[in-house]
Parts: structure tokens; sequence; C-alpha cells
């Protein structure tokens, strides 16, 4: 199908029309290494990220970025020709990339592979959902044109995530040398969860990803879920290779940051909060659906409830950074958070203590002294990729934290033995794991935060990423 916005370019680029680059290594993704804000007075203000991919690529030569514009200031650069060297920015229609991004990526493809669906009022794959598709072909199709144009032969070529599934099998057609590569960030879906999406776009995404020499994914049970859906739908994974790379964190970076002043003065900030001698139970996430934190606060009410022995003993100290509020179940659910949270206060509270401690502002520096802080770390995600959280506490902790874990995240697979894992559905059990957490034996607690730090660290981010791009140049 064909949206009224396809008969228009699909991209402005940051660089200029006809000039190829000859890149030998390029990253696609929808967020790049940089974002502008536009200032009152005109004036454009680069930030720049971070992270696996930004690292790994500094090590390497001929190489550049393919992203989107996401907001005014992005484009605004594009339009000015304003360019970071090695990123080539897309200015995809606004409409289109809203459609792509917000109504397929994270309202569709993020739900089916999260298993977040209440199946019995949704999904609803209606007209509207046809038209949104047709924006999402476009938004890939800007990627793979994009790619093309600027990849050098041979090239390796490494698109990142779900939102971008399609590129592979699109560029294939456009530059049958090059070597690419995708890489899922998120979980993947069974088969049979898989197939709640209608039939032909089903099939479209695994032909989109099995367009790539190689397909990787953080654990091997998601390289095998995929496996299953590409076997039972398709009949197999053709000529594509499967790869698993479990994104470690990087020890180096955490340790010397969260040692900074900022660091400390947002430790002593939370030791105010907290009082003098109480545990701590920690968690940092955003409030994504998939991150179970209302449960979380629910197991930590039934901690309360059921074993009034801490009560007035321990902290639940909560990090809830908004995400998505631009799609109204994720305003709801960031409501809900607040809301529980409050009635926990209002429930066992005392002049003397505060029993959650809510942030919903984004700090990094406010969470690495949590890290710093935390006796407990809660990681109950219904579903997750990978989870960084869970290896970067015991990286940063100061006198070890027992981990309470999901075993539906994908950190489970590297952690899971050290760690108390948890259902997470079952609010009563992860009640019963807090209390195993926080009553753990000191020596231990000690030893497992080792065996879990050396777990974390055994791929860190740089070498994650290069260890990938050697994979799709050995073919």
């Amino acid at each position: 199908m064909v949206s009224e916005h396809d008969a228009q370019p699909a991209a402005r680029s940051g660089v200029r029309s006809g000039v190829r680059s000859d890149a030998q290594v390029l990253v696609a993704s929808n967020r790049g290494p940089v974002s502008y804000t536009l200032g009152a007075d005109g004036s454009l203000d680069a930030k720049r990220g971070g992270g696996g991919l930004v690292s790994g690529l500094s090590t390497v030569d001929d190489k550049l970025w393919v992203c989107a514009a996401l907001g005014d200031g992005d484009r605004e650069a594009v339009r000015r020709g304003v360019a970071e060297q090695g990123v080539r920015m897309l200015d995809i229609d606004a409409r289109v990339h809203a459609d792509a991004y917000n109504g397929i990526a994270n309202s569709v493809l993020w739900f089916v592979h999260h298993m977040l669906y209440q199946t019995p009022l949704e999904p609803v794959f209606d007209a509207e959902f046809r038209r949104q598709w047709a924006s999402f072909e476009t938004y890939n199709r800007a990627f793979a044109e994009a790619l093309a144009e600027e990849a050098g032969p041979g090239a390796a070529v490494l698109v990142q995530d779900y939102h971008l599934a399609l590129v592979p099998g699109m560029l294939r057609e456009l530059r049958p040398d090059l070597r690419i590569g995708h890489f899922s960030h998120t979980p993947w879906a069974p088969v049979d969860y898989f197939r709640l999406l209608p039939d032909d776009i089903a099939e479209q995404l695994l032909r989109g990803i099995l367009g790539a020499d190689r397909a990787a994914f953080l654990t091997r049970r998601w390289a095998d879920a995929f496996i299953g859906c590409c076997t039972q739908i398709l009949g197999g994974t053709g000529h594509t290779r499967i790869g698993v790379h479990g994104l470690g964190a990087d020890a180096d970076f955490l340790r010397r940051r969260a040692h900074e002043a900022d660091v400390d003065e947002r430790m002593a900030a939370l030791r105010e909060q907290t009082g003098p001698g109480r545990r701590t139970i920690v968690r940092v996430d955003r409030t994504e659906l998939s991150k179970n934190i209302v449960r979380g606060l629910l197991a930590y009410r039934a901690l309360l409830d059921e074993r009034p022995e801490w009560r007035e003993r321990v902290v639940h100290v909560a990090f809830a950074y908004p995400s998505r509020q631009d799609l109204a179940v994720y305003r709801d659910y960031t409501a809900e958070v607040r809301r529980v949270a409050d009635e926990i206060n209002a429930v066992y509270g005392t002049e003397g203590w505060t029993p959650v401690v809510l942030h919903v502002k984004d700090d990094f520096a406010r969470s690495l002294a949590a890290y710093r802080l935390a006796d407990v770390a809660l990681v109950n995600p219904i579903r997750d990729g990978m989870n960084l959280v869970a290896k970067e506490i015991p990286v940063v902790s100061d006198h070890g934290c027992a981990l309470v874990l999901s075993r539906e995240a994908g950190a489970y697979e590297e952690l899971g033995s050290d760690a108390v894992v948890v259902n997470p559905y079952d609010v009563s059990a992860t009640a019963a794991a807090l209390h195993e957490a926080l009553t753990m034996a000191e020596d231990e607690r000690a030893a497992r935060t080792e065996r879990l730090a050396a777990a974390a660290v055994a791929l860190p981010p740089q070498q994650w990423f290069l260890d990938q791009l050697d994979a799709l140049r050995r073919g």
C-alpha cells in the first residue's frame, strides 16, 4: 500500500546530494550520536551521546552513522547543512516518522516482542494500521537508500533494532555487494505470539531481517525465538547466519564516573532522604510498560505488610524516568507508578520515615549514586532484551549488592546463578525474594557481587560492537 506521503522524497539529507562518502563501515539507527536543540535566537546547540556504538565506532576509520532527525532542532540542522563529521542525518517527513516510530515501532513491534498486549481488546489491525505500515516502509526505505548511496564497495553495514527491520532486505536489493548485519536490542517474540501480526506483515518483517548476511541478538533465547519464527513461517533462515552478542557494562567508565563530585553530592542527598542506618532497595528504570515498576512497588508493599519488622528499617529508592510520554498508555502508566508510591507512603510512612523515595526526573549522576548505595537491586521486568541496570549496579556498588532479577530479563542468562530469581508476575514471591536479599549474609552478598560484576563486564560495549563487525566481515 502507498501512503499519501510516498509521492514525496522520503528524506532530506545532511550530506550534499550526489556526494558519496564511500564509507567502509556504516551504522544505521533511529537515534544517532548527536542531537540538536534550536534556541530562541535561532542558534543550534549540539549534544553528543555515548554508548557502545559510539565507542565502538571511535576505533574504526572510514565510518558513517546514518540516523533520523528526531526533532525540530535536528531537522533545522539538516536544512542548514549542519553536519557532524561521520554522521548523516535524514530529515524524514515528520508525519511519516511519527507513524513509523510511534504508530508501528513503539505501539506494535515493541508490544509484540515484549508480549504486552491485552489480547481481548488489542491489537486491532485495521485500515489505520495499514496506513501507518506504509509510513514504516517509507521510513525504512529512506535509510536503505541513504546507506546504498553512501557505502563503499563491499562495505560493512550494521543496522540496529526493530525500527529498521525492513532495511536489510531493501538494501540487499539496492546493493548486493554489501556485507549487511542486523542487531535486535529487544527480545524476540515466540512464534505463537509473533503470529498476532497479520500474516503478510509477519512474513515481511522476517524477510526484511533475512536480507542481512548476519542477524544477531542479545541472548540465545531471543535468537532461538527468531529462528523458530523463520522456520514455521518461512521454512527456515535461508543463507542468513545467526549470532549472539550479550552486551555488557562499561566498567571503566562507570567506576570513574561514579566517583565524581556530582555523584558524591547526590549520594549525600539520598542518604538524607533515606535516613541513617536504613537498608535500601534500589531500582532505576524508564517508565516502560515492560519494566514492571508497579508490580515491584506492590511487592515492596507486601514485604512491609507481611514482614512488619522491616518497617522504618528499609527504604525503596525508585527512579522511574518518564518515557514515551507522547503515547497515552505510557502517561497512564507513569501516573499509576506515582499513585502506588504515594499510597504506600500514606499507609506506612511515619514522621521520620518515607518508605518510597520516588524520583521521576532523569538524572544520571543520581542514578549512579543510588547504584553505589544499594543493598538490594530490584530488576523485575516483564520481558527485557538485556537490562543493563542489572549489570551496572554490581559493578558500581560500594559494599556489595544482592540482585533480585526477573527470569524474563535477557541478563538472566548470564547473571541468574548469582541472583535471587523471580517470576515477574508473582508479587508475593517477589516480596519473599526481597526479604531473602535483605537478610543475605554479608560474605555471601560480597561473593555474589564479585561474580555478578565479572559476568557483567565480560563483553564491554566497544568489544561488543567490534565482535559483530569482525563476524560480519569474516562471512
